[in-house]
């Protein structure tokens, strides 16, 4: 069968898609709803849950004046990365660091210049090695981590220096994990695209896989020592802090921000491959058990950064309550590895969110066009065939239907010769799906994040009025009628000279990278911040973006601890 459009068909898929795609619309009011009630949602999770807001061994953030060099290791989900982070606490960064090295060429700066690392290398963590054991994974991450060290180990030896006997070292996991110490980490269930175990103690496999492995001088290095060959010991690793990526990005922007005024580092998120967030909790607004943990250790702290998971199952009331779910998020759903497990996630996460418009499209093509799967591309018909990468570097940065329908023709063909064409009107169904999946996403995680600072009384938010319907609700510039307040407890004594801002801090590809989506969500949290009403002190939340932060945010956390700042009292 051909299907090659016509102009009936182009005028169709004009018609209809926009009304097809309608389910995924959320209108201002709905969205409001939404984040009041996932602050009711989070603050039950915070006081009587223990499958989420997990407290983690931070109980304060950064000074600013930690300094030091530093091993930082990033387990991402998609890629590994291990570096020497240098820590220059408050004084401007020096031309040269205590090494001695010239700032020019070996060092890069993340913004306000705090922070400079030296050798920095990147691996993609492939399938193969998701889907192993743990033993095979963490080899391989022991023998990255190992090749960075040797590489420093080079350097120093050119310059006549030497390495200490043992690295203090930082990691940070974009995986869930349970801790009773900052230096300990128990791996959780995880359900995002890896076959290792729970239970696993994170800190002994990294030991294990890096001390596997010793190194020698590749040919060329051997050649140049002239008549002798070298193997190096390697230093011991001393793992002296683990954390979640975002409890890392947290803290990385933290130590990056101390010094600005009326700005103050709220929460962090991560919205990547997968999405997670992170925020300092008082201890009174956590369940005993979780403020008992943190005092077992830290008798004195009255709060603790918490790792809330706010994807997994037991988020998901509100997103049903109020008809956001659909029948295509479902479908997801029920067909990934662990059907139910993340119902945020499958909504916001790069992981998915490719996947879902796949879904989207497919079912538009063959029940709405009444096209047979055989003649669509593959890339439409196979499961996770569309990454979220090909949505972000060819549909989402088209600048025409025309030039969409082109770059589709040449990576985008039909299995079956001359049954389909890619005309301007059948590339539109795949960028306004791709639009509306990342804007109904940015508005997500907008809601979300505005909740979980309402939820730590950082904002207010006041009880929405029902209207008639589901979703539509009174104007937000008339004022409800007895309103139920999210009482904020953050004093504001020390608010001068204008408005505090709330940063949350950000990283991730999605929100990094992908055209526009910060620019979305942080116009989704404005609307939600002003429909509740003026704050106390004039607060306003801003995102900000913490470059590299669970990397540097690692080698930050390894300086709170080597600095003896009191992490512990």
């Amino acid at each position: 069968m051909s299907v090659l459009s016509s102009s009936d068909d182009d005028e169709h898929y004009c018609r209809t898609i926009d009304s097809f795609l309608r389910p995924l619309t959320i209108t201002d009011a709905t969205l409001y709803e939404l984040s009041y009630r996932l602050s009711n949602v989070y603050r039950t999770l915070a006081l009587t849950g223990d499958g989420h807001f997990f407290p983690t061994p931070v109980t304060r953030l950064p000074s600013g004046r930690e300094m030091g060099v530093y091993l930082a290791v990033d387990v991402g989900m998609t890629n590994l990365r291990v570096a020497f982070i240098e820590l220059l606490g408050c004084s401007p960064a020096s031309r040269h660091s205590p090494s001695g090295r010239s700032d020019q060429s070996a060092f890069r700066s993340v913004p306000g210049r705090r922070v400079r690392r030296t050798i920095e290398k990147a691996w993609r963590i492939e399938e193969r090695l998701k889907e192993d054991n743990e033993e095979a994974l963490f080899g391989w991450i022991g023998s990255c981590i190992a090749e960075v060290v040797a590489d420093e180990l080079t350097s120093h030896d050119s310059a006549g220096q030497s390495l200490p006997r043992e690295i203090e070292t930082g990691i940070s996991f974009s995986l869930p994990i349970r801790q009773e110490s900052l230096d300990e980490a128990t791996l959780m269930p995880i359900g995002k695209g890896f076959a290792i175990k729970s239970n696993l103690n994170l800190r002994r496999a990294v030991l294990d896989g890096y001390e596997r492995h010793s190194y020698q001088p590749n040919q060329a290095q051997r050649q140049s020592q002239t008549k002798r060959r070298k193997t190096y010991a390697l230093p011991d690793l001393n793992i002296i802090a683990i954390a979640n990526d975002t409890v890392a990005t947290l803290v990385s922007l933290a130590y990056a921000v101390k010094s600005l005024p009326n700005t103050r580092v709220a929460m962090g998120i991560v919205v990547g491959t997968g999405c997670n967030a992170t925020i300092p909790m008082k201890l009174k607004d956590l369940h005993q058990t979780k403020a008992r943990q943190i005092h077992s250790y830290c008798p004195k702290a009255t709060e603790a950064v918490i790792n809330t998971e706010w994807t997994l199952q037991g988020t998901e009331g509100p997103l049903k309550e109020l008809s956001i779910s659909t029948a295509w998020d479902d479908q997801l759903s029920a067909c990934s590895v662990r059907p139910g497990f993340q119902p945020f996630e499958y909504m916001t996460g790069g992981r998915y969110i490719g996947e879902l418009i796949r879904i989207i499209v497919y079912d538009y093509y063959t029940t709405v066009m009444s096209y047979p799967s055989a003649v669509l591309p593959c890339t439409l018909t196979k499961p996770y065939a569309l990454t979220i990468d090909f949505v972000s570097d060819v549909i989402a940065t088209s600048r025409s239907d025309s030039e969409l329908a082109a770059r589709l023709s040449r990576k985008l063909a039909s299995p079956a010769k001359n049954s389909w064409l890619w005309t301007p009107a059948s590339a539109r169904v795949l960028r306004v799906t791709a639009s509306a999946v990342q804007t109904r996403s940015a508005a997500l995680i907008a809601a979300a994040s505005v909740a979980l600072l309402a939820c730590n009384h950082e904002i207010r938010l006041e009880r929405p009025q029902r209207c008639t319907s589901l979703g539509k609700l009174h104007s937000a510039t008339s004022p409800c009628q007895n309103p139920l307040l999210l009482p904020t407890s953050r004093s504001s004594v020390n608010w001068q000279r204008g408005p505090e801002e709330l940063v949350v801090a950000y990283t991730g590809s999605i929100i990094q990278h992908y055209p526009n989506f910060k620019v979305l969500c942080q116009g989704y949290i404005d609307r939600l911040v002003i429909r509740a009403g003026p704050q106390d002190g004039g607060k306003s939340v801003l995102l900000r973006e913490a470059t590299d932060g669970s990397i540097i945010g690692a080698g930050v956390l390894a300086g709170m601890i080597a600095a003896g700042r009191g992490l512990w009292n």
